[in-house]
């Protein structure tokens, strides 16, 4: 059941006039997209609804040229480059492997790039004023990790021994050295697990149980969240590992516990507005960096039963979903 509706996004939910500022006549605008994820993902299809609101209509004034660069990040830099030469006139990019190749590609065509930390990674100068042509989403997951890490010691009781699992191409050494040392200090050892590609994933699970893991926090990532979820969650289901995961969509597919934000309101409401912006000829130096605010602890009690285990009242009335 729905405990309460607990995201707030700091922008505020978008709202498009009925007669919404009208469209160049006559012009077709282009997005071109390198997304981790599949263009027909509820988030994007929610961010698409939305500049469909404010008048960029696809197959009338609007041609996406979309690419899923999960299983061949080797051809990144080539898919930016076809972007470039077919004149975009905004480039959607995800993670920081993406947003880089795309800034690699371009300095002109406004890059509009979701991450963890835009800053922090070195993307853009600053949160009000970026630089550059690049702006976009921080959502803040990364820095979230160590506090989903917390929560699934906390679910799974006498724990001692648990893994991370970390995409390769995103997650930093020194983020993953805070988290053992964090784990330690509660007396649980951990051990990290990088995979680089989805096909990667099923060994790696399998390896981190075979080391003694009891629990898998699932560190945050375009890879691990929009390519590879399904995977992690039938290999976890089938090793009876209770697993953590960045955003609470995943526990309403079966997931056991997760904490972060819900993409699809936060591409609704935080990166359709950019969007529209940059489309209508914005400059993205001068629109700043986004982030939500309020964050959601979901449970899935069906799943954690499953698991065999028991949750604490006092635990689950912490949370603001929890699935029966």
């Amino acid at each position: 059941m729905r405990r309460r509706d607990f995201i707030a996004l700091s922008a505020g939910a978008a709202a498009w006039p009925v007669a919404a500022r009208a469209q160049e006549a006559g012009r077709t605008y282009r997005i071109g997209g390198l997304s981790a994820g599949p263009r027909n993902a509820p988030y994007f299809v929610a961010m698409f609804d939305e500049i469909r609101r404010a008048g960029f209509i696809e197959g009338h004034n609007l041609v996406i040229d979309w690419h899923q660069y999960a299983a061949r990040i080797e051809q990144m830099p080539e898919l930016a480059a076809g972007l470039v030469k077919s004149r975009v006139n905004v480039i959607y990019a995800s993670g920081d492997l993406a947003i880089r190749t795309a800034q690699q590609a371009t300095t002109t065509i406004p890059i509009l790039g979701v991450t963890d930390d835009m800053v922090g990674s070195g993307l853009v100068k600053s949160l009000a004023r970026p630089g550059g042509n690049t702006t976009g989403i921080s959502i803040l997951a990364a820095d979230l990790d160590g506090k989903r890490q917390e929560i699934l010691i906390e679910a799974v009781p006498g724990l001692r021994r648990m893994a991370a699992l970390a995409d390769a191409n995103q997650t930093a050494s020194a983020q993953l050295q805070t988290l053992q040392r964090a784990a330690r200090a509660r007396g649980v050892e951990l051990s990290v697990h990088r995979v680089a590609r989805p096909e990667e994933i099923a060994a790696v699970i399998d390896a981190a149980k075979a080391s003694g893991a009891e629990a898998l926090n699932v560190l945050a990532s375009p890879l691990l969240f929009s390519v590879s979820r399904q995977i992690i969650m039938e290999r976890v289901t089938a090793l009876r590992l209770p697993a953590m995961y960045q955003s609470p969509e995943v526990v309403e597919e079966g997931g056991f516990a997760a904490y972060g934000v819900r993409l699809v309101r936060v591409f609704r409401e935080l990166m359709a507005p950019q969007l529209v912006k940059l489309l209508r000829g914005a400059k993205a130096a001068d629109l700043p960096i986004e982030q939500p605010t309020k964050f959601e602890l979901a449970i899935n009690l069906k799943t954690a039963k499953a698991l065999g285990l028991t949750m604490p009242e006092s635990f689950l009335a912490r949370a603001d979903e929890v699935i029966e």
